[in-house]
C-alpha cells in the first residue's frame, strides 16, 4: 500500500461495470485540485477502466494495486 493519505475514498465493492467507473467520475469530479481519491472494487473490469478514466478526465492515477480478487485504485486530481 503506498504512504498516501485520501482525501476521500470510495467503496465500490461487489458492484459491476460499469458503476465503479461512473461512481469514481462522479468522486473525482467533487474533489478540489491536489486530493487524493482511493477507490475500492472488485469488478475484473476495473484496472482496464480506472485507466481509461484517467486519460479521459485528465487526473493521475498515482497507483493501482491487486490482492485477494480486490483493486485499489488511487487517483489524484489535477
Amino acid at each position: 500500500m503506498p504512504d498516501i493519505q485520501p482525501d476521500e475514498e470510495l467503496d465500490c465493492r461487489g458492484l459491476s461495470c460499469p458503476l465503479p467507473v461512473l461512481k469514481a467520475k462522479k468522486a473525482i469530479g467533487k474533489l478540489a485540485p491536489g486530493k487524493i481519491l482511493k477507490v475500492l472494487a472488485t469488478d475484473p473490469g476495473s484496472p482496464r477502466d480506472m485507466q481509461k478514466l484517467s486519460v479521459q478526465m485528465g487526473d493521475e492515477l498515482i497507483e493501482t494495486e491487486e490482492g485477494f480478487g480486490e483493486f485499489v485504485f488511487w487517483f489524484r486530481k489535477t
